[in-house]
């Protein structure tokens, strides 16, 4: 069987490094570009299962490249690294035909965990339009609607509920939450994770009494939307 082929595009040669010696060990093949354009060069002429895209690259950065890789109908899945300070262009990236981001610094583990979880989507991108049921997010416009209803979310609850989208099925903490909606801020606890997935309820769940409930809590562990 051949052995899946990730590219990693990742200017910072000891992170880029040390992502092949990892996936090899995984049984990938993998290959290394150090800039946005020689990353772009080897995404067009070679065939990768998924390519790992830090955003920012010398000569072209990674919104750029990812905009362009769909331009030319090239659907390779993308998992794009992130800092946190960077929450627009992570938003303009996955915008632009990104499938997922993880923000730096990240365990190795959670990054080969989201790699295989997109090597197992259907073979193609998510696009801008993310689902549950009869729930529907245009990333691009910004709006939300269940049943063709609008409904009006917060900056934050828009937030989550764009997290809880891109996992679905999959059970998220508040820990996970926390770190990727609020990014470790120093006055966000548990309890806060816990209101907005109240004021997502009374918006999303509540206000629909003839359509099953989108968000489930896993006692525990966290929370679900199925």
């Amino acid at each position: 069987m051949k052995a899946m082929k990730i590219l990693v595009v990742e200017d910072e040669h000891k992170i880029a490094t040390s992502l092949k010696k990892g996936l090899e060990q995984e049984n990938f093949a993998v290959d290394i570009a150090f800039d946005g354009e020689v990353g772009y060069d080897f995404a067009v002429s070679g065939e990768y299962d998924c390519i790992i895209l830090d955003l920012m690259l010398p000569k072209m950065d990674g919104v750029e490249i990812c905009k362009n890789l769909r331009k030319e109908n090239i659907n390779t899945p993308i998992l794009m690294l992130t800092a946190k300070s960077e929450l627009e262009d992570k938003i303009k990236g996955l915008n632009t035909g990104a499938d997922d981001y993880i923000t730096k610094p990240f365990a190795f583990e959670e990054l080969l965990a989201r790699i295989k979880a997109i090597l197992r989507r259907p073979n193609k991108t998510i696009g801008n339009v993310l689902k549950c049921q009869d729930l529907e997010m245009d990333t691009v416009k910004y709006k939300v609607t269940r049943d063709n209803k609008e409904i009006s979310l917060s900056k934050k609850e828009y937030e989550v509920l764009e997290y809880l989208l891109r996992n679905k099925g999959n059970i998220i903490s508040k820990d996970l939450l926390i770190e990727r909606v609020w990014d470790y801020e120093a006055d966000i606890l548990p309890n806060t994770v816990e209101q907005y997935i109240t004021y997502l309820r009374n918006k999303i769940d509540k206000p629909f009494k003839n359509k099953p409930s989108l968000i489930h809590t896993v006692r525990g562990f966290g929370y679900k939307l199925m």
